[in-house]
């Protein structure tokens, strides 16, 4: 048990460490190659922070657990809305640039509705069974793709040449090298911390008896969501809305388009009535935040908004202890 809990706090000290030199590198990479920062928290931040939920994946697939597998997806998707926007927002009130207002959140949207839609053939096919399967797993990462070469086009675009006027000037540089290395060094902090904390939360949640779907839903999801918070924390305290709104929303697409598409491809990922009343939470915090868009101030996620959020993720883990 002790041996457990230095596995979390080690790894939580890893995955800070890491998330600052994450940040710090990407920033000055977008300042330095004039790209976007939102390109860059869209992939290289996003697909970092993602890390985690791939490599569970993998060992969760490899391992002939699929519960464990679709539960850490869905409830990191979850909690990158309501736990780690909602703490982001409430630090500090976060400008959402209109490109993902209106393409990269209704993306991200679309994903979980395709989840929800291919992981229940028992009721839109009639067949006698509710799963993601291979062919399934082949469209979302045709999806991926086709998202890669819309954020390329971004970096490419008239829009990536306005937003970098005055990146130069908030965001510390260094060179090309030293920021490759603390970008590179900061993913590694991530997965590596990511997976003592997963490991050593898991275990504790094991013991206390919990189920493997309600483990992946809490323990594992948040566990593996840790990288995503504490790199938008930290792009949120440094006034790089950019990146930490980017990462949350282009981490939900990888999640379902990339960890979930591999994952399906390797094994058939059933999905049970109870993920997808996960599933559909996913759909709703997703609603939710498009909404937020539109309320009070536009593309501003404000205060109260981030306090909602909060408020309805500790709601969802009652009913998800409630439930297991």
């Amino acid at each position: 048990m002790l041996l457990n809990i230095l596995f979390i706090v080690i790894g939580l000290v890893i995955l800070v460490a890491g998330a600052e030199g994450l940040v710090r590198g990407a920033a000055s990479i977008a300042a330095r190659l004039k790209i976007s920062p939102l390109v860059i928290g869209l992939t290289v931040v996003s697909f970092g922070t993602s890390a985690p939920e791939l490599t569970v994946n993998l060992v969760a697939a490899s391992n002939g657990s699929p519960d464990l597998a679709v539960g850490n997806v869905i409830g990191s998707n979850i909690g990158n809305i309501l736990l780690i926007l909602g703490v982001c927002a409430m630090i500090v009130p976060l400008e959402v640039k209109s490109s993902t207002v209106w393409k990269e959140i209704p993306l991200a949207l679309l994903g979980v509705v395709l989840v929800l839609i291919m992981g229940n053939d028992e009721f839109f096919d009639g067949v006698g069974f509710n799963a993601l399967t291979r062919t399934d797993g082949m469209a979302l990462l045709a999806l991926m793709i086709i998202f890669m070469y819309y954020v390329f086009g971004l970096a490419k675009g008239d829009r990536a040449k306005e937003e970098i006027s005055n990146v130069g000037e908030e965001v510390k540089t260094f060179s090309l090298p030293v920021s490759s290395i603390l970008t590179v060094a900061g993913l590694a902090g991530l997965v590596f911390g990511g997976q003592l904390l997963v490991s050593g939360a898991t275990a504790i949640a094991k013991a206390a008896g919990l189920s493997e779907a309600l483990i992946g839903l809490t323990v594992v999801a948040i566990g593996t969501s840790l990288p995503e918070l504490a790199t938008s924390v930290v792009a949120a305290l440094k006034k790089q809305a950019d990146i930490a709104i980017g990462n949350i929303v282009g981490s939900n697409i990888f999640n379902v388009f990339f960890v979930l598409g591999t994952t399906s491809t390797i094994t058939a990922l059933p999905i049970t009535l109870a993920l997808s009343i996960d599933i559909l939470v996913s759909i709703g915090a997703s609603l939710l935040l498009l909404l937020f868009m539109f309320t009070g101030k536009q593309h501003r996620l404000v205060r109260w908004e981030g306090a909602l959020f909060l408020g309805l993720y500790v709601v969802y883990l009652i009913y998800l202890i409630d439930r297991g």
